[in-house]
């Protein structure tokens, strides 16, 4: 399949996936790194043998999430293989050393959460609906009153219709997650209400409400999967990958190792933040490799999968997918006329702007949501749904500002997302409580990283370029470059 990587990054041909690899081991937060990386126990990785009790999902995706254990944890276990090459992050190697044991089936981790959380009050969830909304307009009308100000084609305006889109795409990115909601079918009970919503808000953004549904399903499903996993999937550092170990390490050499680290990050950071929406929609950059290439406006493989029974759109979906078609062909005629009658510069200020941020931070919550450099991945023989539902990590979003303001306008969608990939039918409004109890009952699985969310990008953009197998998981591979990955993790410790 076809893919970004940063070896070819014109050609947006092989995006480099920034995926978890790590490995299933016990968790000894509170060890220094240095004693971590001298343990060489290579006892292999014990499959995890978790009944997940489902299929491939269908219309919505409902799944189990991830435990992350705090350090008050008495049991804690020792690595179950060499950490040498592996670059530790804010879990400490905490996904590295869970045992097959320590994984609840779904039912198990579905009964500690209360039934209500189950429950989306429509009501409720429109009072939300209503807050973006209103949100969104007055950024909106903000925008189009400083026209007659600030000339979107004098080139001395850009920084400040650039710090206008910033605002207005942070605002908006809460009306993506409330349709993100309607596609699981957690907005409300009315289906109808439901889809309609959903389907105006994602078309707007240039989003196919039915055809991410879709594969947004398949995402929470084989969430950390090698073969079939749906965005973030990450390369393999002896076939697709190796190009890219290679750039990263030409960037080392030829710039010195802080600048060329700085410089790779930097590439990486560019390439899923403001490349990486597009491309995957298009051309599904970092899905799994089995299902061929996918575009999401067109139902059937660019190229001729693996797999064909998994295709990202069977069946009926394939006409969904072009219902989904017909409202982006709407909004793209209106964006076309707005064009033609006031001029690119005005369209770009008061909507391209604003998209471009909303789709970075759309691709920053499943970028960390999913990946850091401690973090495994599985092929299909050590694969299950609880397994790779509990790979998902939680992080500090509230934390972004002193008054959590960013947090509560995403409706805390990176702060609970454990939850969310347990059961993605929990409302937002509800996904703590849900958070709590599982973190309350399975805390040596439930993933919640305290690195603060720039560094942990940062550090997600330096170490995770491609993954090696040792034993049954798949892991980011930085032999002789685990200080330059850990920098900002090192200098938050010491603080």
């Amino acid at each position: 399949m076809v893919r970004f990587s940063t070896a070819a990054l014109f050609s947006l041909s092989t995006l480099t996936p920034s995926c978890i690899g790590a490995f299933q081991l016990s968790s000894p937060a509170q060890l220094p790194t240095s004693r971590l990386r001298r343990h060489t126990n290579t006892a292999p990785l014990s499959a995890v043998a978790v009944d997940s009790g489902s299929s491939d999902p269908a219309l919505v995706g409902n799944l189990p999430l991830p435990n992350n254990n705090d350090n008050e944890d008495k049991n804690r276990r020792m690595p179950m293989m060499d950490l040498k090459g592996i670059a530790l992050s804010g879990l400490k190697g905490q996904a590295l050393s869970v045992r097959a044991e320590d994984f609840p089936q779904a039912k198990d981790l579905r009964a500690v959460i209360p039934k209500d959380c189950f429950e989306p009050d429509t009501a409720k969830s429109l009072g939300y609906l209503s807050v973006s909304t209103m949100g969104t307009i007055l950024c909106s009308v903000v925008g189009a009153n400083l026209l007659s100000v600030l000339d979107p084609s004098n080139p001395l305006t850009w920084p400040l219709w650039a710090a206008y889109g910033a605002v207005t795409g942070t605002v908006a990115m809460g009306l993506w997650v409330l349709a993100h909601e309607c596609g699981h079918g957690a907005f409300s009970k009315n289906r109808s209400l439901q889809d309609a919503v959903g389907y105006i808000i994602h078309s707007i953004m240039l989003v196919p409400y039915f055809s991410w549904q879709r594969s947004h399903a398949v995402h929470h499903q084989y969430t950390n999967h090698m073969e079939l996993g749906e965005t973030h999937v990450p390369d393999r550092a002896d076939k697709e990958g190796e190009k890219s170990l290679a750039l990263r390490q030409f960037m080392l050499d030829s710039f010195g190792k802080d600048k060329g680290m700085k410089a790779y990050g930097g590439l990486q950071s560019f390439l899923h933040l403001i490349v990486g929406w597009p491309a995957y929609l298009l051309i599904g950059a970092t899905g799994g490799p089995d299902r061929g290439m996918t575009n999401h406006f067109y139902p059937n493989p660019l190229s001729t999968p693996t797999q064909p029974k998994k295709e990202l759109f069977p069946g009926n979906w394939k006409e969904k997918v072009y219902q989904s078609d017909i409202g982006i062909a709407a909004v793209v005629g209106a964006l076309i006329a707005w064009t033609v009658t006031s001029g690119l510069a005005p369209v770009m200020a008061l909507y391209g702007g604003p998209l471009i941020v909303i789709n970075a931070w759309l691709v920053l919550y499943t970028w960390l949501q999913h990946t850091d450099t401690d973090v495994p991945h599985f092929s299909s023989d050590n694969h299950n749904f609880v397994k790779g539902a509990l790979h998902t990590i939680d992080r500090p979003y509230d934390k972004l500002d002193p008054w959590g303001i960013i947090d509560f306008l995403h409706h805390k969608i990176g702060t609970t997302h454990v939850a969310h990939h347990f059961d993605s039918t929990i409302p937002h409004y509800k996904a703590q409580i849900a958070t709590d109890a599982i973190k309350a009952k399975f805390p040596e699985v439930y993933l919640y990283d305290p690195t603060p969310i720039p560094q942990a990008m940062w550090r997600v953009a330096k170490g995770c370029t491609a993954v090696e197998q040792r034993g049954d998981a798949w892991v980011w591979k930085n032999e002789g470059i685990e200080d330059l990955v850990e920098h900002c993790q090192s200098k938050l410790s010491s603080e």
